[in-house]
This record gives C-alpha cells, sequence and structure tokens, in this order.
C-alpha cells in the first residue's frame, strides 16, 4: 500500500498531506470550542482529501518519461496547487476576508515569507494562526526536502556554485547514490533522513520555550517560525514573546541551522569531508552578524561617551544583543526582531538601519537551507574571486592554489555565483517596475520587492521609514509580490532549467 501511494506523482502526494494536514487546526479548534473554525477545516479536508484520492486513482498507472523534469516542476507547480487548497478553510473560517487575502495569506506562509495582511490584535483565532505556523512550517521542509533531493543532483539551489556548472538535469555531483537511486527513492530516502531531525528540533525547541516562559501555543508558533525561517508569529508579532532574553537565547542558536546545511543529517552534499569549523557559510554568516553588531555598537559607544553614557553598561550589553540577535534573524531571512533592537537603532545613531537589514535579507542563509536570498556559499565564492583578482594585481603570474575545489569556487563557482546574483537584481528591479505601475512609490517599492524575493515578510516593518502595511496593498500589488515570493523560493537558475529546450529533450 505505501508503495503504490509513493509511486503516486509528487503532487498528488503533497496535495493529500496538504489535506491531511488541515485536521490539525481542526482538532485545536474543537478543543478551544471554536466550532465555526473547526468546520471548514475538518470538511475541507474532507473534501480535499475525496478529491486527491480521485486524482491518484486516475494517475495511478501514469508514467513519466523524465521523472527528475517531473519532479521539478511538481516543486514548481506545489506553489500554484498548494496555497489555493490551504486558502478554501482558511477563508471558509474568516468571512469577513476576501479569497485573494486568503490566497495571498497562504502563499507567503508556504513560501517561508510570513508577510500577514491580518496585524490587528485578535484579528485572527488561534486556530488559524496555528494553521499560518503549519503551512510555514511544511513549506520550510518541502523547500529543504527540494534542494537537497531535487535540486542538488542537478547542480541547481547553489550547488553549481561547488561543481560549477549549472545542468539543469541530473547528474553524478550530488552525493553518494545519487547516479543509482531513482528521484523518487531519492525523494523518499531524504525524507526519512531528514524529517525526524526537522521535526525533532522543532520539538526540542518548543519544549525549551515553555520551560523558558512562554505559553504553550505561542512557543509552538515561534519553534515552526524558527526552524522553518517563516518568522511567523501570532498576535503581537515576536515583541509579544513572553519568555524574555531566554527565548531570544533559544532561538537564535536554533536559527544558526539556517547558516548551514551540515547541521541536517543527509544535507551534506559535494564537500561533506570539511569540517564544520570551516565551513565557508557558517566563517562568513558569523562574521557578517559580528561586523553589524560591532558597527552599530561601536557607534552607539562614540554617543554614549560623547554624553557621558558610558557608565550604562545593562543598556550597552541590551543594544549589543539587540543588533546581534536581528543580524543574524535577518541574515537567515526569518525576520524575528529584538526587543532591544529598537533600543539599538536608537542608541547607534544611525539612519540606515533599513538598508542594513535589507542587505543581510539579500545574503541570506546557507545552501540546501530553509533560508532564502542569494545564499552565502554565492557571495563567499564571488569575496574568493574578488579576493584573487586583487593578488593578481600585486602579482600577475601568481598560482592561486588552495586545492582543485578552492580553484574551482574562484572560477567557475563565482561565474555561476555572478549569473545568480544578476538574475536576483534584475528581478528586483522588474518587480519594482511591476510595483510602480500599479501606484506604489520607490521606497515601498523597492522594500517590498526584496522581502518577497528574499521571503523575508518582516522587512516591511522594519526597513523603511515608515512600516509598510501588507494590508493596504491593491490586488494587483499582491498577484505581483505572490509571484516574487515563488520566484525567490524556487528561485531563477530552477525556473529556467524548467524552461530550458535541453532538458525538456532529456
Amino acid at each position: 500500500m505505501m508503495r503504490r501511494i509513493l509511486d503516486l506523482p509528487l503532487l498528488v502526494i503533497l496535495m493529500g498531506m496538504t489535506a491531511l494536514a488541515m485536521f490539525l487546526p481542526a482538532a485545536h479548534a474543537l478543543m478551544r470550542g471554536n466550532h465555526f473554525v473547526a468546520r471548514p477545516f475538518f470538511y475541507g479536508g474532507m473534501i480535499l482529501l475525496i478529491f486527491t484520492t480521485m486524482i491518484a486513482l486516475a494517475t495511478a498507472n501514469f508514467a513519466v518519461r523524465n521523472v527528475a523534469r517531473s519532479h521539478l516542476t511538481a516543486f514548481v507547480a506545489a506553489y500554484l496547487v498548494l496555497p489555493v487548497m490551504m486558502a478554501i478553510p482558511f477563508h471558509e473560517a474568516l468571512l469577513d476576508t476576501s479569497f485573494m487575502n486568503a490566497w495571498f495569506e497562504m502563499i507567503s506562509s508556504f513560501t517561508t515569507t510570513g508577510a500577514s495582511v491580518y496585524d490587528g490584535p485578535g484579528r485572527l483565532p488561534e486556530s488559524l494562526h496555528l494553521w499560518r505556523a503549519i503551512c510555514g512550517w511544511m513549506g520550510g521542509f518541502f523547500a529543504l526536502l527540494m534542494a537537497v533531493s531535487v535540486l542538488a543532483p542537478m547542480n541547481l539551489g547553489g550547488i553549481e556554485v561547488i561543481t560549477g556548472e549549472a545542468r539543469g538535469y541530473a547528474s553524478g555531483h550530488a552525493g553518494q547514490g545519487t547516479k543509482i537511486i531513482d528521484p523518487s527513492e531519492r525523494i523518499t530516502r531524504y525524507a526519512i533522513l531528514l524529517f525526524p531531525a526537522y521535526g525533532g528540533l522543532t520539538l526540542l525547541l518548543w519544549i525549551a520555550l515553555v520551560l523558558a516562559g512562554d505559553s504553550s501555543f505561542l512557543a509552538l508558533i515561534h519553534a515552526m517560525g524558527t526552524l522553518s525561517t517563516s518568522g511567523i508569529s501570532s498576535d503581537g508579532g515576536f515583541s509579544a514573546n513572553q519568555a524574555g532574553f531566554l527565548g531570544e537565547l533559544l532561538i537564535f542558536l536554533f536559527l544558526l541551522f539556517a547558516l548551514t546545511r551540515r547541521s541536517l543529517p543527509g544535507a551534506v552534499l559535494v564537500d561533506k569531508d570539511t569540517p564544520i569549523y570551516r565551513d565557508p557559510e557558517v566563517v562568513m554568516g558569523l562574521v557578517l552578524v559580528v561586523t553589524v553588531t560591532t558597527v552599530l555598537f561601536l557607534r552607539h559607544w562614540v554617543g554614549a561617551i560623547e554624553n557621558q553614557e558610558g557608565k550604562d553598561l545593562p543598556a550597552f550589553f541590551s543594544a549589543i544583543w539587540g543588533a546581534g540577535f536581528t543580524a543574524l534573524s535577518f541574515l537567515t531571512t526569518t525576520g524575528y526582531a529584538s526587543a532591544d533592537w529598537t533600543s539599538s537603532r536608537v542608541w547607534s545613531g544611525l539612519e540606515t538601519h533599513g538598508l542594513i537589514l535589507l542587505g543581510l535579507a539579500i545574503i541570506g542563509g546557507g545552501v540546501a537551507t530553509t533560508a532564502g536570498g542569494v545564499k552565502l556559499l554565492r557571495v563567499y565564492a564571488l569575496f574568493r574571486h574578488g579576493q584573487r583578482e586583487m593578488e593578481r594585481l600585486i602579482h600577475p603570474h601568481s598560482i592561486g592554489g588552495a586545492g582543485k575545489v578552492a580553484r574551482l569556487l574562484r572560477r567557475e563557482g563565482a561565474y555561476m555565483a555572478w549569473v545568480f546574483f544578476m538574475l536576483f537584481a534584475l528581478s528586483i528591479a522588474i518587480v519594482i517596475g511591476a510595483l510602480s505601475l500599479v501606484g506604489l512609490s520607490f521606497e515601498p517599492s523597492l522594500v517590498l520587492a526584496i522581502a518577497a524575493l528574499t521571503t523575508t515578510g518582516p522587512l516591511a516593518s522594519f526597513a523603511a521609514d515608515a512600516p509598510v502595511v501588507w494590508a493596504d496593498l491593491s490586488d494587483s500589488a499582491k498577484v505581483i509580490l505572490a509571484i516574487a515570493m515563488v520566484l525567490g523560493r524556487v528561485e531563477t537558475l530552477a525556473l529556467l532549467a524548467l524552461l530550458a529546450p535541453d532538458n525538456w529533450r532529456r
């Protein structure tokens, strides 16, 4: 029976899992006595499960010619189909909203963007916040699984920086067994490897946050929002965190899992022999966090000395922590802001905090993690290439050395990273232009474009001079940003590989 289910098209399996997940908020609402919310999720889950079963029976004997390409197609199609399914019970449970807003909320959650058009206190029942967090959590695992089992064997998703090529079709560079294991079996294998770790870490953080002082519900929302880097929170946002500094410290530690794929079993790919303390993503990520924190602190320290406030050590430590936590949160495209972030902004005396957060979100987290953005490995490849070019200015005939992998990273890897960066910059320009055509001014368009393409929804609240309210956007702007969210999560190279004629011939 299980073998027959696993042989179904990937999109059909995902539809079935989405329908089954609807029973969780239904059970939560039933336990809370909120039958008005429980019924849409229960009936919606039943109807969609029956509908999915009918599709499964119709496609049970369907055989694809290119399984790898079909999985890449399913990867893109999932962001077109699943958010619509997720939005149906959400819309029925919240009658005073449009289906457009419900769909936008779900596509924002599933792409781990975390942007919400329902920001008012008490606007959503707890069960709907739970559904948002579940969709974001599932979206994070889906992106992680596809990156390791589908994109990596095709030299996409950042792995092209290490291999120095972007084939767009299956190759043997993505780790042990990829030449002999069927793509469908590879997805099953990595799902079995990754899900216990992903779910176990979420459970561990949930328990730790409860022990630190958070309520059980809020701790669960923040645990799922941290591991998926969706940054989803309930009413009041992350500022309503009840665990205080200890809760932020726990989340800070778990955000480190978004800096490198080495933290999860089975996610180490072609460079598995490199120890974690020499992992360029980890080193570069920590250097960026320390640099941002130091810059904000030094500016704050100079201002404090000038104003004879240098003896206020608790305020200094609060400012340091607020800057460090928020920097790591936006670097991993999660978007949680520390309770001390306001103090860090005020005491630093700088007026460019929004640009700092935008830059961190654009850099993004690690390859084959739940984080979005350009990715640290691509930035590192460009950095090493620039470093090598500066050395050649002084010693034109010198040999770079450092081994074959380092040379590949500095040359072909840097070239692929530059191609992706240019496509990413072009995508920002196109989204800004599209938003300008529907009536938005330049600054909100810039912030929203980067927030959508990097899947960092909270940027709208922190990166502009005045917070940009998602609910105030027109339907046209929401559609543009939803497309940008999908593009940011799937990545441009994967879409180009899907459309490439050579990939279809194979």
